[in-house]
């Protein structure tokens, strides 16, 4: 029986955080069981989330499988394309530098500021009323 090969990584950004497994195929993209095309309506997010596949030139060899959770839309579509090129460098070490030069492979480090108290958000204030 020949033995199933396949590349983790696991991906980042805010609240969410995806886990990826690439396998050698025809390029089909599935997110949570779900078609990529229905999971991500934005073209903007589709076009993010292949970006690390474009820049090494292997868009269309492996089959993508995600399973993404936590946070929002874009969140999870860059914590998807940070997966994506992590399981791109455990496939082959070479890309990194190429993966590296594009920024695939930091964890954008920006969080959401929390709420303080006595305002109504993280840096809005209640209106001053000076009478």
């Amino acid at each position: 029986m020949a033995e199933l090969v396949r590349y983790y990584g696991t991906g980042r950004r805010k609240t969410s955080v995806a886990r990826v497994w690439l396998r050698p195929g025809q390029g089909t993209v599935m997110v949570n069981r779900r078609a990529f095309e229905s999971y991500f309506p934005r073209e903007t997010l589709r076009m993010v989330i292949c970006q690390p596949l474009q820049v090494t030139n292997t868009l269309g060899q492996f089959d993508v499988r995600v399973n993404v959770g936590g946070g929002g839309m874009t969140g999870q579509a860059g914590a998807v394309r940070h997966g994506i090129a992590r399981a791109l460098l455990s496939f082959d070490d070479k890309l990194r530098q190429t993966l590296k030069r594009a920024g695939l492979l930091t964890r954008d480090p920006r969080m959401r500021e929390r709420k303080k108290y006595g305002q109504p958000g993280a840096r809005k204030q209640f209106q001053y009323s000076k009478r």
